[in-house]
């Protein structure tokens, strides 16, 4: 019995003993198998750097607006400009001070040695308009064109004492611009003459453009004198309807290149096309400008 006791309790250790090392091991295989999925699952996340933009990218950004700045883009302080400079002024005194009485920024250039001229330059600047001085010049057809002429046969000499006498003739002028002259503002040496007085009296000059060959304004640039050119003549016609189509023409080329210089004469029928047009110019976006402030 003691031996048979003894059997008994060898074989209920064993069945013990076995089966707990059975479950063990398969306890074990399955807790490495999760945790080696978790360590393959987290390992990207955990090392994965913040994103930096390429170079390409980069760029994009910068080229690309912002929403404020996609806006669009203000529009120009300055307008549409438009300056009306009438020529030939100090002979049609009635004309001329309608021409003054409108409400709106105009300059009169005035003629040296005629009737009206210290009057009409007076009355001008009392009244806040530009005042200019319209120097008489020779022509290619040589016909006179007026008192205080520069012609080409005169010396260097000759031509600065006669600008120097017409530009006396207007001192209230703030620039000059040629009357006639498509033969004198076409040569370099009398053009140099006539610009070389100018900026001794600190005045612009504005190159009526007489003539497609005009050195005018590039002498005044190369002398450091502020400068421009006429766009439009207005009244090459005098006849209401023609000068309201070179107003409109006056108005295209402002939009399109920010500004315009027209110039016209003391008709009756200029100062009806411009009374006709300015409130509809104004109602476009014209604004209405003194000569002086369209040189540069």
């Amino acid at each position: 019995m003691p031996v048979l006791l003894i059997l008994a309790l060898l074989a209920v250790v064993a069945w013990a003993v076995f089966p707990r090392g059975a479950r063990h091991v398969t306890h074990h295989r399955r807790s490495h198998t999760p945790v080696t999925v978790a360590q393959a699952t987290a390992s990207p996340v955990a090392q994965a750097p913040t994103p930096i933009p390429s170079p390409t990218a980069a760029a994009v950004a910068t080229a690309i607006p912002s929403p404020a700045a996609t806006q669009a883009p203000a529009e120009n302080p300055n307008g549409v400009q438009v300056a009306l400079i009438i020529d030939d002024c100090g002979q049609w005194l009635n004309t001329e001070r309608e021409l003054i009485a409108l409400p709106i920024p105009i300059t009169l250039s005035v003629l040296p040695h005629v009737t009206y001229t210290a009057q009409i330059a007076q009355e001008a600047s009392d009244a806040g308009k530009g005042v200019m001085m319209h120097l008489p010049m020779e022509p290619l057809s040589h016909a006179y064109p007026g008192p205080g002429e520069i012609k080409t046969g005169m010396s260097d000499d000759a031509v600065t004492k006669q600008t120097e006498d017409d530009v006396a003739q207007v001192p209230l002028a703030k620039g000059v611009n040629n009357h006639e002259g498509s033969e004198a503002s076409a040569d370099d040496r009398v053009m140099k003459d006539v610009i070389a007085v100018i900026k001794q009296h600190d005045l612009f000059f504005v190159d009526s453009r007489t003539n497609a060959k005009s050195v005018g304004a590039a002498q005044a640039q190369a002398a450091g004198v502020p400068t421009a050119s006429r766009n439009v003549f207005l009244d090459n016609q005098a006849n209401v309807a023609y000068t309201e189509s070179m107003l409109e023409r006056a108005v295209a080329i402002a939009k399109r290149n920010g500004s315009a210089i027209a110039i016209g004469h003391p008709k009756p029928t200029t100062l009806a096309a411009i009374r006709e047009m300015y409130p509809k110019m104004q109602a476009e976006g014209v604004r209405f400008v003194l000569a002086g402030e369209l040189v540069h």
